[in-house]
């Protein structure tokens, strides 16, 4: 399923951020960095994750719904989607 743009903004938006948190984490263990300090970015780069994964699969399901209608939806699909996250 192909997504327009204007509703993958959000998801990349939240995708960019984790992938800064990841490049401080990255920097911050080049530079010897305490493993607490790494470890409280590497949780912030986590959740980001997570939170990313699930407003995609979010706003697939609201796509598919609104465009093909609520019968036309792979519900078996979408429950592995939301599971491949867990």
């Amino acid at each position: 399923m192909q997504l327009p743009e204007d509703k993958l903004k959000p998801v990349l938006t939240r995708l960019r951020r984790a992938h800064g948190h990841l490049a401080t984490v990255i920097r911050m263990l080049d530079e010897g960095a305490e493993c607490e300090d790494a470890l409280t970015q590497l949780a912030a780069v986590e959740k980001a994750l997570a939170r990313s994964g699930y407003a995609l699969v979010s706003t697939g399901l609201i796509h598919c719904i609104s465009t093909e209608g609520p019968d036309n939806v792979d519900q078996a699909k979408m429950e592995k989607l939301f599971l491949s996250l867990a």
